[in-house]
């Protein structure tokens, strides 16, 4: 996820307060080296931040800018470091989103003051739009800063850890203004990968097994949401507004949920996931954005011999493109063909 802040000094607006946190959230940074020479600092974070400074490692063989991104910490506190609103207008399964300066439009308004995000969630709703709000543990500057660990970003396994830094890196190395359906699907497929690819190397062949299940198990879920929003963008484009089309509409969520209480989930459970999904339109809107290419981007993989560097190399070369999306999707080029493979794992 994208932040850049672009309105240092307008006190009380939206930018302004971006550009506060984000201020804030810089002075708080400790170099990393200095927290792991630290005799006080704790076990678990120091396995964290090790983890983190492989996770830098992996990105640089995968052809990602590093630079001084994730070379410092900040014990921030709770489980997220913004709140993101999207929403969607009546009628709509993709996000209304807003254009900003250097940016370019995107699909959400991140706040570092949760009861902003509340408040701008309720004036949204009570403007007739459909409204998810969701936490977000890390973003990207793009490369304007350094950007810091902080603690939310903590929070999971090493894998995930990984994937975390993998996707915002992602995001630091190439970016196109006002596609963010390819940007933010290329760094949730990278990322993953990645995860996976660090749980072979760093782990046991059990863990590397049960980190390819955790992913399936997510683009398993993910496909059958993917499958509802096309079903309602059918639905809505077919059939007025109206009684009829909400009773349609919730029929849909039903069937889905059943459908998810079904899959063969190893690891997960299928029957308080459907119950936990969010499947309002601006959520749907959002997780379309993040995983609705995932499919295809694993067809990509598959042809270049599941070589995640060559993804990672094509991805960043189709962003220079009109169509990034259709040019990362498309056949690979010859020489892409010709160059050696590392296997998947």
């Amino acid at each position: 996820m994208p932040i850049v802040i672009v309105c240092l000094s307008v006190s009380g607006c939206y930018l302004g307060h971006l550009a506060r946190g984000q201020i804030d959230l810089l002075r708080q940074r400790v170099p990393i080296s200095e927290v792991l020479s630290d005799s006080d600092t704790s076990p678990d974070l120091r396995s964290d931040l090790e983890t983190v400074q492989a996770a830098r490692r992996l990105a640089a063989e995968l052809g990602l800018e590093v630079q001084g991104q994730y070379t410092s910490y900040v014990a921030w506190p709770g489980d997220r470091v913004v709140t993101v609103v999207v929403t969607t207008l009546p009628g709509e399964i993709e996000p209304a989103g807003q254009t900003f300066p250097l940016i370019g439009r995107v699909p959400y308004r991140g706040y570092f003051d949760l009861h902003r995000a509340e408040t701008e969630a309720r004036r949204q709703r009570e403007s007739g739009r459909d409204v998810c709000v969701v936490g977000v543990p890390a973003y990207s500057t793009l490369g304007w800063f350094d950007d810091p660990i902080t603690g939310p970003m903590l929070q999971g396994d090493d894998a995930d850890i990984v994937q975390l830094i993998v996707h915002e890196l992602v995001h630091g190395t190439f970016y196109v203004n006002g596609q963010a359906r390819f940007n933010e699907g290329v760094a949730t497929f990278i990322g993953e990968e990645a995860g996976i690819r660090y749980a072979k190397a760093h782990g046991s062949t059990n863990d590397a097994r049960q980190q390819r299940e955790r992913v399936a198990e997510r683009r398993l879920v993910q496909a059958e949401l993917s499958r509802l929003r096309d079903s309602i963008q059918r639905l809505y484009r077919n059939q007025a507004a109206g009684p009829a089309r909400s009773k349609a509409r919730t029929r849909l969520e039903h069937e889905t949920r059943d459908r998810v209480s079904a899959l063969p989930l190893p690891q997960g459970d299928p029957s308080r996931i459907a119950r936990e999904l969010r499947l309002n339109d601006a959520c749907l809107a959002l997780s379309g954005t993040y995983s609705a290419d995932l499919p295809r981007y694993a067809s990509v993989l598959e042809a270049l011999g599941g070589d995640l560097m060559s993804f990672t190399a094509r991805a960043r070369q189709a962003s220079e493109a009109p169509d990034p999306r259709a040019t990362l999707m498309g056949p690979p080029l010859r020489e892409e063909a010709e160059r050696p493979s590392q296997a998947a794992p």
